[in-house]
C-alpha cells in the first residue's frame, strides 16, 4: 500500500485559525449552520447514543461518538469551570473522522475552537426555526469564551445587530464588547441580567459554573421571546428557573441525553419536548405564534461534531491547511506487524 495513504491529516490550532481567518468568521458560521442542518435532515441515518461522561468534583470528561454508516466521528471534550483560576480553558476538545469501510482515521483535529463555532452555528440554526420573525436584539447572559461566537452566528444567520451583555464579571462583558466592536453591532453592557433582557427578542444564557443556578427567573421572560439555553449541559448544571420551562415550548437535540444534562433535568422524565430534527424536516412545527415562548435546551450532540468535522475535512483539503501524521502502522505484509519492528531495529 502507498505509504501516503496511511498518513492522517491533522489540523492544529494554528491551522484551524488560518482556515477560519482566510474564509471569515461569519461565512464559516453560515457554512457550519448549513452543514449541521443538512445532517439534521438525515437524522435517522445516524447512530445515536448519549455521550459517555466521567464526572468529578472539578468537572467532566466526555466522549461523543456517532456514524452515518459511511464515516465515523468522535470528540473528546472536557468541561472544568474552575480551570480559569489557573489560566486554563474551561473547555478543550479534539476530534477524529474515520472511514467506516476500512476503519482508518482520515482526519484528526483540534476542536476547542471548532466546538465553539459549531455550538454557535447550531444555536443560530435552531433559532432560524424558533425565534420571532424580524428578531434583531439579543441579550447574552454570561460573556465567557462562547459569547462572541454566539453573537456572530446570530448576526450571520439571523441578522441580529443589537446586543445587551451581562456577566457577573464586568471585565468579561467589556472584553466581549471590545472583541465585537468591529463587527457592526450596537452593544450595551448591562449591570444586571434583568436589565439585559429588557427589549430582547432572543435571550442566550451561556454561564460556566457547574451548579443549579438561576440565571433567569420567570418574571424576566416575556411573551414571544426565544431562549437559547447553552450553559446547562451536564447533570447538576442548569440556568433557568423551572417555571420558565413550564411556560415554554421546549426543543431539544437528543432527549435521552438532554433529560440527564439539560434544563429539562428539572422536569419529570416524561415531560413533553420536541426533537429539533423533526422541526428541521417539517414533521413538527417550530414557533407557532408571536406570543409563544420558545426554548432551545442545547447540550450539544455528536451529530453536530460530525457535521463540523465533515465540513473541516473539505475546508482543510481545499486550503491545504493541514499536516500529516504518521499515526498508522504500515507493515509491508499486513499480518507481519512484528516483522516491521524487527526491520526497524536492523535499520
Amino acid at each position: 500500500m502507498d505509504r501516503k495513504l496511511n498518513l492522517v491529516r491533522f489540523v492544529s490550532v494554528d491551522r484551524m485559525m488560518r482556515i477560519i481567518l482566510a474564509r471569515g468568521v461569519e461565512p464559516v458560521l453560515r457554512d457550519l449552520a448549513a452543514a449541521i442542518e443538512e445532517d439534521f435532515r438525515r437524522w435517522e441515518h445516524f447512530d445515536k447514543t448519549a455521550r459517555v461522561a466521567s464526572h468529578s468534583r472539578e468537572g467532566v470528561i466526555e466522549l461523543m461518538p456517532t456514524s452515518d454508516g459511511g464515516q465515523y466521528a468522535f470528540k473528546y471534550v472536557n468541561g472544568h469551570p474552575r480551570n480559569t483560576r489557573d489560566g486554563l480553558q474551561t473547555v478543550t476538545a479534539f476530534g477524529m473522522l474515520a472511514d467506516v469501510a476500512t476503519g482508518y482515521p482520515v482526519l484528526l483535529s483540534e476542536m476547542t475552537i471548532l466546538t465553539a463555532l459549531r455550538t454557535a452555528a447550531t444555536s443560530a440554526m435552531a433559532a432560524r426555526h424558533l425565534a420571532p420573525v424580524g428578531a434583531r436584539v439579543m441579550a447574552m447572559i454570561g460573556n465567557g469564551a462562547q459569547s462572541e461566537f454566539q453573537a456572530l452566528a446570530f448576526k450571520a444567520v439571523l441578522g441580529i445587530d443589537r446586543l445587551r451583555l451581562h456577566d457577573i464579571d464586568p471585565a468579561a462583558s467589556r472584553r466581549c464588547a471590545a472583541n465585537l466592536a468591529r463587527y457592526g453591532f450596537t452593544i450595551e453592557i448591562c449591570d444586571t441580567a434583568e436589565s439585559a433582557v429588557l427589549g430582547a427578542d432572543i435571550i442566550t444564557t451561556a454561564t460556566a459554573d457547574k451548579a443549579n443556578a438561576t440565571i433567569l427567573t420567570d418574571n424576566m421572560v416575556g411573551a414571544g421571546v426565544h431562549i437559547n439555553a447553552v450553559g446547562g449541559d451536564c447533570p447538576g448544571k442548569t440556568e433557568l428557573h423551572a417555571d420558565i420551562l413550564r411556560r415554554s415550548s421546549i426543543f431539544v437535540e437528543y432527549p435521552p441525553q438532554t433529560r440527564v444534562e439539560g434544563e429539562i433535568q428539572q422536569l419529570p422524565g416524561d415531560y413533553p419536548v420536541t426533537e429539533l430534527w423533526r422541526v428541521v424536516t417539517g414533521l413538527e412545527p417550530g414557533r407557532r405564534d408571536a406570543c409563544e415562548i420558545t426554548l432551545f435546551d442545547s447540550v450539544g450532540f455528536a451529530i453536530e461534531d460530525f457535521s463540523a468535522l465533515r465540513w473541516l475535512a473539505r475546508a482543510a483539503g481545499e486550503s491545504g491547511e493541514y499536516d500529516e501524521l504518521d499515526l498508522l502502522a504500515d507493515p509491508d505484509e499486513p499480518r507481519d506487524l512484528f516483522g516491521m519492528l524487527l526491520r526497524a531495529e536492523a535499520a
